[in-house]
């Protein structure tokens, strides 16, 4: 039914404006956290992002346990896929995350609080995604996909030890616990992180949202005649659609993610007005844009490859227990770590 579909687009922007306040308050980016950890010796960030992915994985699982949500419609947990392609994605997704200082997510994020080099970010961004998917690039990367595709009859961590001989049920709830303790540790190991409220609160909040998304669209949006995708908290492709439908915006509908997209801006923004973080900043050279544009494309092209960014493979992707994820997240791990540390590193900008 239409109201359906329209309660899933009014949550979706309501997820976003909670993530755009969120993200503007604490910070939360893969690549602030990557950075703080590896580069400043300040491990809260990550710590952040671990209880994030904690928190998704348990909630997200309880709900395709108890069969309010059947996360098997989502687009992490297909028979085949090809490994190389997303890791290669997200290779290239994690080290123009570098160059563009940021994902996705933290453009959004940061153009809201008047950052107008992240303008560029999310233009530059939409458009690379848009011709991967669907434009230039998409011959080549459909030929890529063919080439390497294998199909698999386990496609996660649950069927992964279903084969050993579990049910389902067990299967599910172990390798949920798993992987959710083992970031808990990691996260409250720290003491600096132990003494951080309002980090805490961040990563439960994002973690809560990730899961939400996959209640509203997977719950809300379940409708015989009129399905909306299951999906949840992920800004590549919304950004290209986002971008697609604010140009041609007749004959095009709204989605969840256009909504969510939307949403992290205006969060942003209030949030951004409302606490006097508000201020215009621009490029400091025409260098400094070039490596930020070059960043932009080469998350654009690898977040499609990836099927999902910093966030749509890094947290909504992983709470799926989808073995690729796990794949394209390690991609995105090592070029955001080659961009930050050894012969590959990103060179600071010389101040003029």
């Amino acid at each position: 039914m239409e109201s359906s579909t329209q309660l899933v687009i009014l949550v979706g922007l309501a997820i976003g404006l909670v993530y755009g306040a969120v993200g503007l308050l604490s910070g939360f980016c893969l690549m602030s956290s990557m950075r703080g950890w590896l580069a400043d010796g300040d491990g809260r960030l990550v710590r952040t992002y671990a209880l994030a992915i904690a928190v998704a994985v348990a909630a997200s699982q309880f709900l395709a346990g108890s069969g309010t949500v059947d996360l098997g419609r989502s687009i992490y947990l297909q028979q085949s896929f090809s490994i190389p392609v997303l890791f290669l994605g997200g290779l290239l997704f994690g080290y123009g995350m570098v160059l563009s200082n940021g994902c996705g997510s933290r453009a959004l994020v940061l153009l809201g609080r008047g950052n107008l080099r992240s303008f560029v970010v999310v233009i530059v961004l939409g458009i690379a995604a848009q011709m991967t998917l669907k434009g230039l690039i998409a011959p080549a990367r459909i030929a890529l996909v063919q080439a390497s595709q294998t199909t698999v009859s386990t496609n996660s961590l649950p069927s992964l030890l279903a084969t050993l001989g579990l049910a389902e049920g067990p299967a599910r709830a172990l390798a949920a616990a798993a992987i959710a303790i083992a970031l808990l540790l990691f996260a409250f190991a720290h003491p600096a992180f132990r003494r951080s409220p309002g980090q805490i609160a961040a990563g439960v909040v994002v973690g809560l949202l990730a899961a939400g998304g996959w209640y509203v669209t997977g719950f809300l949006g379940a409708d015989d005649f009129s399905p909306v995708p299951v999906t949840s908290l992920t800004f590549i492709a919304p950004i290209a659609d986002a971008l697609q439908y604010a140009m041609l915006s007749t004959g095009l509908t709204l989605n969840f993610g256009i909504a969510t997209v939307a949403g992290v801006f205006a969060g942003s923004l209030v949030t951004a007005l409302a606490t006097g973080r508000f201020r215009l900043e621009g490029y400091s050279s025409p260098r400094h844009m070039l490596r930020s544009g070059t960043g932009a494309a080469l998350m654009g092209i690898g977040g499609v490859m990836a099927f999902g960014c910093s966030i749509g493979q890094g947290l909504t992707g992983v709470s799926t227990l989808a073995l690729g994820s796990f794949v394209a997240v390690a991609g995105i791990l090592l070029g955001t770590t080659a961009g930050l540390r050894g012969s590959l590193r990103v060179q600071p900008l010389a101040v003029a």
